[in-house]
């Protein structure tokens, strides 16, 4: 039968629906997101696995196996105040738990940031996985993309190692790494606690660390760590010294005036770091404090301008 030229009649297509607007989201993320969720009166609906859509902040909870035990306060502000003008670049990852209950597997920084930032909703991958597979995931996904402390490092290889049952060959597989890495990274547990502050909180490196395994003897170990702090030994120097099989008195040995001394002024890192986060507080600046031999040292406060110089002197003049 042939075609004619008459107009068939159709339904005037409805108007679309209009398009949720993401404020200062990109492009890229906006389009990636848009149609993968929808709106009925004031609730989200779940969406299905393996999707991206946006999810009330006030419905994710926070990753019980967060390896991450510190976040910084002030790059938290910062990138709370990225996410005012550029967006989410990178959906955080969660699973769900029950209807408008979801759990986080990675992206702690950014949904704590994003709370700062005064969001309601953000944007989530959301993906299922039991208990083993969000511990693996939260570990090596904070071990790859976040900026992890050394201690924090060896805490998840040791997880991983323990909690998954992967041995080392196979934790180097899943993390990128060689196993000599992963071993070394691992040896950093069986150092004395006070030097694994002292490396949590950049006291001393990943280097100065490395060099006091190799001291058998936990007392020497302390002891070199200390004169590290207190002299601001190099890497090498340490090496050197670990080399020459540097010795200090032990406890049986009989104590000197000057060990007296030093066992009499030391100050614990931990006191240390609390007192630097306090005068960080009160001054709005970065301090520094660094102990001398002697029970002496000095506190250093950073600045940014002569304005702020002025700020600074002004809180020190007395009331």
């Amino acid at each position: 039968m042939s075609e004619t030229n008459e107009e068939k009649t159709t339904p005037a297509a409805a108007p679309a629906a209009p398009k949720r607007k993401i404020g200062g989201l990109g492009r890229g993320l906006n389009a990636l997101i848009e149609g993968s969720y929808e709106k009925k009166g004031e609730r989200l609906v779940s969406h299905p696995m393996n999707s991206v859509g946006f999810i009330p902040v006030g419905q994710i909870e926070a990753n019980p196996y967060q390896p991450r035990t510190h976040f910084d306060q002030e790059a938290l502000q910062e990138l709370a105040e990225s996410i005012k003008v550029q967006g989410i670049i990178q959906p955080v990852t969660v699973r769900q738990l029950g209807t408008n209950s979801y759990q986080l597997i990675s992206g702690e920084r950014r949904l704590q940031a994003s709370k700062l930032a005064g969001l309601d909703t953000i944007p989530a991958y959301i993906r299922k996985a039991d208990d083993q597979q969000m511990l693996e995931m939260a570990l090596i996904e904070n071990i790859q993309r976040e900026n992890l402390n050394a201690i924090e490092i060896a805490l998840s290889y040791q997880r991983l190692v323990s909690e998954c049952n992967l041995k080392q060959e196979e934790l180097g597989d899943r993390v990128g790494k060689n196993r000599s890495t992963v071993t070394n990274y691992l040896r950093l547990l069986k150092l004395p606690p006070d030097i694994q502050i002292g490396l949590r909180d950049t006291v001393i490196s990943m280097g100065h660390a490395r060099a006091l395994i190799n001291i058998d003897d936990a007392e020497q170990q302390l002891a070199l760590f200390h004169r590290i702090v207190a002299e601001e030994l190099s890497v090498r120097k340490v090496e050197q010294l670990v080399r020459a099989g540097v010795s200090v008195p032990k406890k049986a040995d009989a104590p000197t005036a000057q060990s007296v001394q030093d066992q009499q002024i030391h100050i614990p890192v931990a006191e240390l770091r609390r007192t630097e986060r306090y005068l960080s507080d009160r001054f709005g600046s970065k301090v520094l404090v660094k102990p001398g031999p002697q029970g002496n040292g000095e506190i250093k406060i950073a600045f940014d301008s002569v304005e702020d110089m002025q700020r600074i002197l002004h809180i020190l003049q007395p009331a």
